[in-house]
């Protein structure tokens, strides 16, 4: 089945428009950096970093832009509460964004456009839009008529009147009608401000992005990306904008992200429940917040709670768990495992059927609009039957088949590939110790292992079953394992020794 994909402006997926080797331009709205970046603000970049993962797979040349709007209201505001200036402040917090963006790999960003760089040409699409009695000037602002838009909320399926009745509309007396929104905002005292020609002033929010998208990406995008959250007023607004000025779609495909969900309340500043990056880094990784971000179909809502990323930390566990494996196998380093198709996918045994059908069906859930809950289910199946075929084959063991071991990697080959289109698993995690000293941890690990393995040994060694002695010395055996436990370090006995970690 050819690549599908969703778009809010026909509500119907449909057959991508392009074909693999053709290029495809990818905007998708930024933050307005006026505070340090919260989760929520991760969720489109991980969504759609994946997406361009997925169609740079296929062989597609995506070009993707992500806005930094660098100048609003709320940027004035917070600088003035901090006592310093609208530049300063959204220099510190573009910087800020950057790092968590790194953090979470997402990777696949082309270019950052800031909006104060973009003025002039904010202005000229005003002068158009005016010209072609879009738009109209009032009092030192610039306001576009909605009214002359004659299919004025397509995107939300409206009409204007309940787009009004549905919304907070900025009451003022410089209006034609209720539901026009600002272009050109004239400049109050202390504000930053720019020449135009209807006087010192500042850009609405809506025109940055079709001005930065437009200059960077062409008058049609391919993909237009966003928040759920940004379909009305922003969205609909850039759309009518945009096609009022070039008469061409503005976009091919609108993609809108689910949000974050605590509870029963979307997770958002005005509400004041947000969880900022930095602070959710201190417990847990990166990774963790990754693979959270990807567990459910784009479109869906998104639970956040730290009881889910627990569940989520205890999955990832199980692929760290693998990967030691692999190496105790093999000898070899997943994360050094090239990351593109596999050279050679021919299996026997009981992989010559599954692998294939589980690489297939994590291929078809990326078509099916980019389906990544779907994906990683197919990622866990094929986890678990690596695992069983492990187990069953006794890979572990001395003298294990090499037939069975050069399936075995194949295998892991192909869970390379795919966790490499999701952008998992791209450096392997910090080991974490007991604390103090790191050699003397493991010194003294390695004398309590050291310690259960002649207990057990010795007790192996009576062979009368009844013989407390027997029963004493495993029970000692048995003791340091629960202490261990107690204490966060899981103890694994396997064929080629006892191994140990922190947490289970």
């Amino acid at each position: 089945m050819p690549l599908q994909v969703y778009s809010t402006l026909t509500r119907k997926k449909e057959p991508f428009h392009k074909k693999p080797g053709d290029s495809v331009s990818m905007y998708v709205c930024g933050p307005t950096v006026y505070k340090p970046s919260h989760i929520g603000h991760m969720v489109g970049p991980v969504i759609f970093d994946t997406v361009k993962r997925y169609l740079a797979y296929l062989g597609y040349k995506v070009i993707w832009v992500i806005n930094i709007t660098d100048v609003d209201d709320k940027l004035i505001v917070r600088a003035k509460e901090l006592n310093t200036t609208v530049k300063e402040l959204a220099e510190k917090m573009t910087l800020d964004y950057f790092d968590c963006l790194k953090k979470l790999n997402v990777t696949g960003i082309d270019e950052f456009p800031k909006a104060t760089e973009h003025i002039p040409g904010m202005i000229a699409m005003m002068e158009r839009l005016i010209a072609k009695g879009y738009a109209y000037p009032a009092g030192g602002d610039v306001y576009f008529d909605v009214s002359k838009d004659h299919d004025y909320g397509k995107l939300c399926n409206r009409d204007p009147e309940q787009l009004e009745a549905g919304t907070r509309i900025e009451v003022t007396g410089k209006k034609k009608n209720p539901g026009d929104f600002a272009l050109w905002k004239g400049a109050k005292p202390g504000e930053p401000q720019w020449e135009s020609p209807w006087g010192p002033g500042r850009p609405g929010w809506h025109i940055e992005c079709s001005v930065m998208s437009q200059a960077l990406l062409g008058e049609t995008l391919d993909i237009h990306g966003g928040g759920l959250d940004l379909q009305f007023p922003h969205h609909e607004n850039e759309l009518a904008q945009s096609e009022s000025d070039t008469d061409k779609p503005f976009a091919k495909v609108w993609m809108h992200n689910g949000l974050l969900k605590m509870g029963s309340a979307k997770m958002a500043g005005s509400v004041g429940n947000v969880v900022n990056i930095a602070d959710l880094l201190q417990r847990h990784t990166a990774e963790t917040v990754r693979f959270l971000l990807l567990g459910t179909h784009y479109r869906s809502p998104i639970e956040y709670s730290d009881e889910r990323l627990d569940e989520v930390k205890r999955s990832l566990d199980s692929f760290y768990r693998f990967f030691e494996r692999f190496a105790r196998i093999t000898g070899e380093d997943v994360y050094k495992l090239p990351a593109g198709k596999p050279t050679d996918l021919k299996f026997g045994g009981p992989l010559a059927d599954i692998v294939p059908a589980l690489r297939a069906k994590f291929f078809a859930c990326m078509d099916d609009d980019f389906n990544t809950g779907g994906a990683i289910g197919a990622l866990y199946e094929l986890l678990t039957a690596l695992n069983k075929f492990a187990d069953d084959q006794k890979l572990e063991a001395p003298g294990s088949a090499d037939d069975a071991k050069a399936y075995f990697v194949r295998g892991v080959h192909v869970l390379r590939e795919i966790t490499s289109v999701l952008g998992l698993f791209w450096c392997a995690p910090t080991p974490v110790t007991l604390g103090g000293n790191d050699q003397l941890t493991a010194g003294l690990m390695q004398l309590l292992i050291d310690l259960r393995n002649n207990l057990r040994a010795t007790a192996k060694t009576i062979t009368e079953k009844t013989d407390p002695t027997k029963k004493a010395l495993f029970d000692q055996t048995d003791l340091i394992r629960k202490r261990l436990a107690e204490l966060g370090v899981t103890i694994e006995d396997r064929p080629a020794g006892t191994t140990w970690r922190v947490g289970s």
